[in-house]
């Protein structure tokens, strides 16, 4: 499912497929921005997102096989609620 395909679901409650894609483009960037600001996202029913840090770790080079150290990042972890099965 995309962007585009939960526009369009929308679009059958809103008045027109416009203002849809406007609403699915701010609940995201609203998202974005409360994940990058360091706030927990939770979706009752869904689940939840909240984004942390990796450590900086040891890797290495697969072509030269020289050891590197690989920087910290940034990622997105999702837990699923309780009931997202059911």
């Amino acid at each position: 499912m995309t962007k585009n395909d939960i526009a369009e679901a929308l679009s059958k409650i809103l008045s027109s497929k416009r203002e849809a894609a406007a609403a699915v483009n701010k609940v995201f960037e609203e998202m974005l921005n409360s994940l990058q600001n360091g706030d927990k996202v939770v979706i009752t029913g869904f689940g939840s997102f909240n984004m942390f840090e990796t450590k900086t770790k040891k890797g290495r080079n697969p072509k030269t096989g020289e050891k590197v150290l690989i920087a910290p990042m940034k990622k997105i972890r999702f837990k699923q609620s309780k009931n997202f099965f059911e």
